[in-house]
């Protein structure tokens, strides 16, 4: 599974993916799921909101158990976040069968869409969708950096568009959602662990800073006469890094456009989008209010107009507490010894689901920590670890 499906949406140049939601990439491994689906007999769906789904059981019967995660990916990503957790969990109902076991509750792997956000500036699409998260109007207003909205990429992939919206009933049938993920981060390589159980989700949000100055020539305008927003912004990444840091929380300005782009120009307009996360919502909060004033003083200082929203935000997350000690109980049995728990600054689809379901997560170590990038890994004894660990929770959840 894993050598088909390594080959899709792999740049030759770069080594990292570029599966972008509903791209050709996309639509590759959205085959290649669906193959998987039908080559072990499940029942595969996909719902309104384009998330796919494989059932062994009736989805009709409730109180199911779920597992998967998602096959997009961020520009040039690591070929682990999210398709571990997707093909961990066909391996993992494969182990199930070959143990004999008998499930006495439905069983479900499922591929959430567009989990990264990379394409239309919002993470976790498919699962907001399906949460009520995201609202008919602002989804059809998503738009990619070509103008391309939400509704087109879909439709020209072959998805109606006006069918998205809450998926009540869906969730109403399920009992248990678990996500394996890659760790993105190195914790468990400090403890020498291959697997691990999240705690919870760090707070975090995504917001854009709009530094508005004046173009005008490079080789004829005097420093004293720019009011240049390059250095408004410049100043800014450096202070988002110092706040953060004093604070123990991140900070990241990850992506930024510039007019009118010219080698020869002053620029009229930088824009930066910041990513932040901390371990509490008061650190968060202050780390954020002092990269913007840091940003709206310096603005003073330079002469620019500086503009910020808020386009995203995630409040914590704590995994439900009974299925997380569950899962513990599952993975620590037959003097298995204790499973750590860690928390997470990374955001998954487990977590949006959290508000309307009981979810929870498994780690797989990741011996550099690296994520979103070509050198993001795992061994192949640490994901084997995972697909046990897995098939071991969902024997234990779905077959009492």
């Amino acid at each position: 599974m894993w050598r088909d499906l390594g080959a899709i949406g792999r740049d030759k140049d770069s080594g990292g993916y570029r599966r972008l939601a509903w791209t050709p990439a996309d639509a590759d491994c959205r085959a290649w799921f669906r193959a998987q689906a039908e080559t072990r007999g499940l029942s595969y769906e996909v719902d309104r909101n384009g998330n796919q789904w494989a059932w062994l059981g009736d989805p009709a019967a409730g109180d199911a158990v779920v597992t998967g995660s998602h096959l997009d990916s961020v520009p040039d990503g690591g070929a682990f976040d999210g398709p571990l957790g997707v093909v961990s969990s066909f391996a993992a109902l494969d182990e199930l069968r070959a143990r004999g076991a008998r499930p006495s509750r439905p069983l479900a792997i499922v591929n959430f869409g567009d989990e990264e956000g990379a394409r239309f500036g919002l993470a976790c699409v498919g699962s907001r969708l399906t949460a009520g998260q995201l609202g008919l109007d602002k989804a059809h207003a998503l738009r990619d950096a070509e103008g391309i909205s939400l509704a087109q990429a879909m439709e020209r992939a072959g998805y109606d568009p006006e069918a998205l919206g809450p998926d009540p009933e869906r969730l109403a049938r399920i009992g248990a959602f678990v996500e394996l993920h890659v760790e993105q981060g190195r914790a468990l390589a400090d403890t020498g662990d291959a697997v691990g159980i999240a705690s919870a989700i760090w707070p975090h949000g995504r917001w854009r800073f709009d530094f508005h100055g004046e173009a005008n020539h490079a080789g004829t305008t005097r420093i004293e006469d720019r009011r240049d927003p390059m250095l408004t912004y410049a100043n800014t990444v450096l202070a988002a890094r110092k706040k953060a840091r004093l604070a123990g929380a991140l900070a990241t300005f990850g992506k930024v456009s510039v007019e009118p782009n010219g080698v020869n120009a002053i620029p009229s307009l930088v824009r930066g989008w910041l990513d932040s996360r901390a371990a509490d919502q008061g650190t968060l909060d202050l780390v954020v209010a002092e990269i913007e004033k840091a940003a709206v003083e310096r603005g003073e200082r330079d002469g620019i107009d500086v503009r910020i929203t808020r386009e995203s935000f995630t409040p914590v997350i704590e995994f439900e507490h009974a299925l997380r000690d569950e899962l513990g109980r599952i993975l620590g049995k037959d003097g298995g010894g204790a499973v750590p728990v860690l928390g997470t600054g990374a955001g998954h689809d487990a977590g949006t689901l959290s508000g309307a379901v009981p979810t929870a997560m498994l780690f797989v170590r990741n011996p550099t920590g690296v994520s979103h990038s070509p050198a993001e890994t795992a061994s192949e004894d640490d994901c084997l670890a995972g697909v046990t660990a897995l098939a071991d929770v969902l024997e234990g959840l779905a077959c009492r």
